[in-house]
């Protein structure tokens, strides 16, 4: 697996589906994908992060301001953390 954000993100979410960090951070990625709404997520939840989950919230915000936050990588990405958080 490379080291992306992405990828970063996916390796969280499936050491431990249901985790505050795993969970706030599939929040974001889910926000993100709603550009309509106005990306509404509600910032005091970056409380729930150590240093290192701020660390990829604030690149998951960085793929919002440069538009990639769409595409094959983050639609494949997001389906896996769909199915983790599911069946976690």
């Amino acid at each position: 697996m490379s080291n992306s954000v992405l990828d970063q993100i996916l390796e969280v979410v499936q050491s431990s589906p249901h985790s505050a960090k795993s969970l706030v951070l599939y929040a974001l990625v889910n926000t993100l994908e709603h550009e309509g709404a106005g990306f509404l997520f509600k910032l005091t939840k970056l409380r729930d992060l150590d240093p290192e989950g701020r660390r990829l919230a604030y690149a998951l915000m960085e793929l919002m301001v440069t538009e990639e936050n769409r595409g094959e990588a983050w639609e494949q990405a997001k389906q896996r953390m769909d199915e983790l958080v599911r069946n976690g």
